[in-house]
């Protein structure tokens, strides 16, 4: 798979890909101060006084969250405008497909021009209200970064960092039980980031990483938070994905991975959380506890409901499951139509070897 990398010329890609990286930072730069300018400008009502808040881009977050908005399009607007995702890839984040993403956008957009929204955040007593469609804004960012939907990475360093830093920042302006378990799941994920690919840019599973190469402050500063999150008096959905994370930071190995713990928090977070997702997740855990044929009972029961049609990674899981089990032909046919669905190169790599390894057998 091709790279973009000419051999034997090493500086001149190098050069090339900060150059073309300085301008992608200056493009999403552009489009975050026009819509700042816009929301600011095309109203003549004077603007609120705003609290003080840290951060602009928080700022214009939680005025893209307005309650007068529905909240796909709440989620939609932000990462578009304020994020720069573009629609495909916020069409993969919600399962959906582009125009219905579109049409969101464009019906937010209305809403807060013909509504004369203007750029203010709300009264402290009201931030709780708007916490939930910011929350999800901010954990998407970072999903998009950890498993980015197409490109030549396996992580999008700087969608990350810009995620984990308004985590927060929210942490500081509200430390909800919700906001200190979203900032420890993705300090817990990040943790992970240099020992998820090779030098050459592919793919390392989890059994696979060398532990070693995790970043182990990051594991601790994301302990201390899941404390305080546990001392709520709910546990919401993100702090039972913190505590699955958790939960394969502390094993010392792939091999004590306590996978019977795992599967209960997943139980607990379907109950919160039936999505396809959570499901396909459980799933594998089931399997990893319970065996292959049991995650594959699972697995199927959840693709059978057609939502992950579209989701490589849903394929990915049932192929690795149908080849532990010996049905080559069955995993073939699931690892080619991941492959037909990935957009990410590293992943395509990863998925290419394994059907060469199937062949080989």
């Amino acid at each position: 798979m091709a790279t973009g990398r000419r051999a034997g010329q090493p500086y001149t890609w190098l050069v090339s890909a900060g150059r073309f990286k300085a301008i992608d930072r200056l493009r999403r730069r552009a489009r975050f101060d026009s819509l700042l300018f816009d929301l600011a400008t095309r109203l003549s009502e004077p603007l609120a006084e705003p609290p003080d808040l840290p951060d602009d881009r928080l700022r214009l977050i939680f005025t893209c969250c307005h309650p007068d908005l529905p909240p796909d399009a709440q989620v939609a607007m932000t990462l578009r405008e304020v994020c720069g995702l573009t629609t495909e890839e916020i069409a993969r984040a919600f399962l959906t497909g582009p125009p219905t993403v579109a049409q969101r956008i464009v019906r937010a957009k209305n809403t807060i021009k013909t509504r004369r929204i203007g750029y203010a955040v709300p009264a402290p007593e009201a931030l709780t209200h708007r916490l939930d469609p910011v929350l999800s804004t901010v954990y998407l960012i970072f999903t998009e970064a950890y498993s980015p939907t197409a490109g030549e990475v396996a992580v999008r360093v700087d969608l990350a960092d810009e995620a984990i830093r308004l985590g927060h920042l929210l942490a500081e302006l509200l430390p909800d039980p919700e906001v200190l378990g979203l900032l420890a799941l993705m300090l817990l994920q990040d943790s992970r980031r240099d020992a998820r690919t090779t030098p050459e840019g592919d793919l390392v599973l989890l059994p696979d990483q060398d532990r070693s190469r995790w970043h182990h402050h990051k594991i601790e500063a994301a302990a201390a938070l899941l404390e305080r999150a546990r001392a709520g008096t709910e546990i919401g959905t993100y702090t039972l994905q913190a505590e699955i994370a958790a939960a394969h930071a502390e094993a010392q190995t792939a091999e004590s991975t306590d996978w019977a713990r795992i599967v209960r928090l997943y139980d607990l977070l379907a109950q919160a959380d039936p999505s396809p997702v959570v499901r396909l997740n459980r799933a594998v855990a089931l399997a990893m506890r319970d065996g292959p044929a049991a995650g594959l009972a699972e697995l199927d029961a959840v693709l059978a409901g057609g939502r992950l049609d579209s989701h490589h990674l849903a394929f990915a899981a049932r192929a690795d499951l149908l080849r532990r089990l010996g049905r080559t032909a069955e995993a073939r046919a699931a690892y080619e139509r991941a492959l037909s669905l990935a957009r990410q190169a590293p992943q395509r790599r990863f998925l290419e070897r394994r059907l060469a390894d199937l062949d080989q057998r």
